[in-house]
């Protein structure tokens, strides 16, 4: 039973870090002015750095290193003892450090349920909007090619 519990903990931080990481930073700022944010600290300030890509030709092959990315991440810890981490592409260190505080608030059960309610599923909703549009967008370019056979073969 807590096997399955600590899955589901987890895989609920994997999408709402999902949703985070695709979110713009003053979108992110904006649902959190409205929640009432409990005192945290840095334990890693803000920081950028470089991480190795890889791929794989074919997407079996051997993985080889296709080049470098720019990354920021923090951590933080709250006054109740959760610790968040926060990584985002880029260099956005407000970002990675709102992740992380996200991070961490979701795992209280104080403040999970606010912050599902008030920042991830407005989140949530608008990049399913933007993704919708954009494949109605593809749809409208989309061309069915038929081909007629002529005779038996």
């Amino acid at each position: 039973m807590i096997g399955t519990e600590e899955h589901s903990k987890q895989a609920q931080r994997k999408a709402a870090m999902t949703v985070l990481a695709h979110s713009e930073a003053s979108e992110i700022a904006r649902h959190l002015e409205a929640l009432a944010l409990p005192d945290c600290e840095n334990l890693r300030q803000p920081e950028n750095g470089l991480v190795m890509v890889r791929g794989r030709i074919g997407g079996d092959g051997a993985p080889f290193n296709l080049g470098e990315a720019t990354v920021s991440r923090a951590a933080v810890r709250l006054a109740s003892g959760e610790v968040g981490f926060g990584y985002t592409l880029g260099r956005d260190q407000d970002k990675a450090r709102m992740i992380a505080l996200c991070d961490a608030l979701i795992q209280t059960s104080d403040h999970a349920d606010a912050v599902e309610a008030k920042v991830l599923a407005p989140l949530r909703a608008r990049l399913m909007s933007e993704r919708d549009r954009k494949a109605a967008e593809t749809a409208a370019t989309r061309v069915d090619f038929y081909t007629l056979v002529r005779g038996e073969g």
